[in-house]
């Protein structure tokens, strides 16, 4: 039996205040390890930084790998975990910023980096979309990375499941207006894919936003295993059976009779 066991956060941060975040987020890998053996644990989108930090981003982003990850790759390295978690980074051009998620592997190395391809609102004045989904190789399985709004389109985790990712690690700072949606959407992405998806959303408020919490890990049928409510911090484990996700894809034969020649529509910008 495969198998891999993740952790979901569900914290709020302090807005543009990346050290006392990094000491909570630290904080919290510390109790789950110590609690049980996990695999992977996931914390929301921005957990470094908060999410309304405006023009401030362009003084709180951080090339990858640099302050933020050095941090969180001590805690892994120190507990012997896979971690997921969101910032803001930058290139070597200063000007260029992106809202990514990042994989720190219990080595202490950088895994992958994934930016958020679907941006939402202002932070398209914030911040550059990225372009490339990858799905990473660890031990335990094959994931993938997703961003916030990314999971409102079912293409990328559809791209990911495609390549080979059986479990989809989200960070999210979902609003409290459109909690229904993010319900249906972690559901909906799983269920299309038979993949796992483990979903850490924020709680909390900031200027402009109240956020959702409803941090969740579903199945591959679109079950939800075990989640949050909104606006509890707090985390979530649970022992995932890869050998589940691969039997309903056999099952359903979902990817193998897809019919992409009819889907021409969909790669059309508009």
């Amino acid at each position: 039996m495969r198998e891999i066991t993740v952790a979901v956060v569900q914290m709020d941060t302090k807005l543009g205040e990346p050290e006392a975040n990094l000491a909570k987020m630290s904080d919290f890998v510390r109790k789950i390890s110590s609690a049980q053996k996990v695999d992977v644990i996931v914390f929301p989108e921005l957990a470094t930084t908060g999410y309304e930090c405006g023009v401030k981003f362009t003084q709180l982003a951080q090339r990858v790998p640099g302050p933020s990850t050095n941090v969180m790759a001590q805690r892994a390295n120190e507990q012997g975990v896979h971690i997921a978690f969101g910032m803001a980074s930058k290139e070597r051009v200063e000007s260029i910023l992106f809202n990514s998620a990042v994989l720190i592997g219990p080595e202490g190395d950088v895994v992958t980096q994934y930016r958020k391809i679907h941006l939402k609102g202002e932070e398209q004045m914030l911040f550059r979309p990225g372009f490339r989904l990858e799905v990473a190789e660890i031990a335990a399985g094959a994931v993938g990375l997703q961003v916030g709004w990314d999971v409102f389109f079912p293409e990328g985790t559809r791209a990911l499941c495609l390549d080979g990712a059986e479990v989809i690690l989200v960070s999210a700072a979902w609003d409290n207006a459109r909690a229904e949606e993010w319900r249906t959407f972690i559901s909906a992405r799983a269920a299309e894919n038979a993949c796992f998806v483990c979903a850490a959303n924020r709680v909390g408020e900031e200027p402009a936003t109240t956020f959702a919490g409803e941090s969740m890990i579903v199945g591959p049928r679109g079950q939800v295993i075990v989640d949050l409510d909104e606006t509890t911090e707090g985390y979530i484990v649970a022992k995932l059976n890869l050998d589940e996700s691969r039997r309903i894809r056999e099952e359903t034969q979902i990817f193998q009779t897809r019919q992409p020649l009819s889907y021409r529509a969909v790669v059309r910008k508009y």
